[in-house]
């Protein structure tokens, strides 16, 4: 039932929509992927990493054109993520995949235990 493809394109609708108001619609398409259908982790990130592409990019795009997004403020970050994306995947193919897993639980727990806890500073 979970792999037909109704059921498919309805949760990649949703998590897309969850990625377009920056809620992290990815990490969420990972659990999908590994808990409720199955895939293996290599797989999951993959199809994660093609999620993100299409859904970051055409984000940034509509922002663009609304004027909320600077070309000039974000090249660094996109250069920086481009360069540290390429040399964690060289590394991380000679680490075991199942301490990879065990790091990006941890992540996930920490990463939702800080959207729990945070609290926004008061503008002075």
């Amino acid at each position: 039932m979970l792999n037909n493809f109704f059921i498919s394109a309805l949760v990649g609708a949703l998590l897309g929509y969850l990625s377009g108001l920056g809620v992290g619609g990815g990490s969420l398409l990972i659990l999908w992927l590994s808990l409720a259908v199955g895939m293996d982790s290599e797989t999951a990130s993959s199809i994660n990493l093609m999620f993100f592409i299409t859904a970051a990019g055409t984000v940034s795009i509509f922002r663009w054109k609304k004027g909320t997004l600077s070309l000039r403020k974000i090249c660094p970050a996109i250069l920086a993520g481009c360069i540290s994306a390429a040399l964690i995947s060289l590394v991380a193919r000679q680490i075991d995949s199942d301490l990879i897993k065990k790091i990006f639980g941890g992540l996930l727990v920490l990463i939702g235990l800080h959207e729990l806890c945070y609290r926004p500073r008061k503008a002075k």
